[in-house]
């Protein structure tokens, strides 16, 4: 069995000796987002059976890959790869769900908090050696949270939010398991969202990108936000219309914003929303931790054991 692995997951050579063991025949390649049929030449795409990647197919034509069966994706979100070849082809695919939870939450609620603390003005006054106090700082005890789609990420956020006494509102269409009937106070479908957004104190997004929700959050869905509410994005950056955001930013919508996703990475250097001191940055950073590696390569040697398993019946029943 033929596997590419890119350089979208750092193995130690115990690890690749793990994959071996499977039964695999590893081709390795470390840069996913160059041409492979132009700058490696000595491999047979063609021959490929398996995939461990993340954005290779944004770089390199899946037709190429004639002998694909199955694709182990190193993210959570699927918008890298062409999904509709994928189905009609019948290549199997899984994503990265539950690797990045728990950092990611942790994230969302760090920014949370360093909005409602003023956290900025307190780092400013420390610079420069300011004892000044600020009498305005708020609590999220009580206060309403929306989040938008409540996959893995979504869940690991409620669990902390619920912690915190915020009464959580979930949008998504799927039903919840029984476990995760307690995390959130009120479930709700997409098509109800902007009552969602208007009687909610933080917006939580956390749902994938696709062409249902590619710039849901406009400036249509900006004003149904409550004034002085907060807004926060791990999900994709093209979820929100950055244009629409910040002209909302300039007319004082919102108490803070945290962003850790743009419709264009690396942002900008341009960008108006460097500008604003109410809107916390970070370079699509949110998922990483010490217990990420561990646990991703934990996902793939389980799913890559599961496959060459199932495989090996498929043949055997032949």
């Amino acid at each position: 069995m033929n596997l590419l692995l890119t350089g979208a997951f750092k193995y130690t050579k115990g690890q690749l000796d793990s994959i071996q063991d499977l039964g695999f025949d590893i081709t390795f390649v470390q840069d996913e987002r160059v041409s492979m049929s132009e700058v490696n030449q000595n491999i047979n795409i063609a021959a490929i059976d398996v995939v461990v990647c993340n954005g290779l197919f944004l770089y390199n034509d899946i037709t190429q890959f004639k002998s694909l069966k199955f694709i182990q994706l190193t993210s959570t979100g699927m918008d890298r790869v062409p999904l509709d070849y994928i189905k009609n082809h019948g290549i199997h695919i899984a994503n990265a769900r539950g690797v990045y939870s728990i950092p990611m939450a942790e994230w969302v609620v760090l920014k949370i908090l360093e909005i409602y603390k003023n956290s900025r003005y307190f780092y400013k006054a420390q610079s420069e050696r300011k004892w000044q106090k600020r009498r305005d700082l708020l609590e999220i005890s009580g206060k309403t949270a929306a989040i938008i789609g409540l996959g893995n990420v979504g869940i690991e956020i409620a669990k902390r939010l619920s912690a915190f006494g915020v009464y959580v509102i979930g949008v998504d269409n799927r039903l919840l398991d029984p476990a995760e009937n307690d995390l959130v106070n009120e479930l709700s479908v997409p098509d109800e969202i902007d009552g969602v957004l208007n009687k909610s104190d933080i917006v939580i997004l956390t749902l994938p990108l696709s062409d249902q929700t590619r710039h849901m959050m406009n400036k249509y869905r900006f004003k149904a936000m409550r004034d002085g509410s907060v807004l926060v994005n791990v999900s994709r950056g093209g979820v929100i219309k950055e244009t629409d955001l910040i002209e909302a930013l300039q007319g004082n919508k919102f108490l803070g914003v945290a962003l850790d996703v743009f419709e264009e990475e690396p942002l900008n250097q341009d960008s108006l929303l460097w500008d604003f001191d109410n809107v916390i940055i970070t370079p699509h950073n949110s998922f990483v931790s010490d217990k990420v590696n561990e646990r991703l390569f934990g996902l793939i040697i389980k799913n890559l054991n599961e496959y060459m398993m199932n495989s090996n019946v498929d043949n055997a029943s032949v």
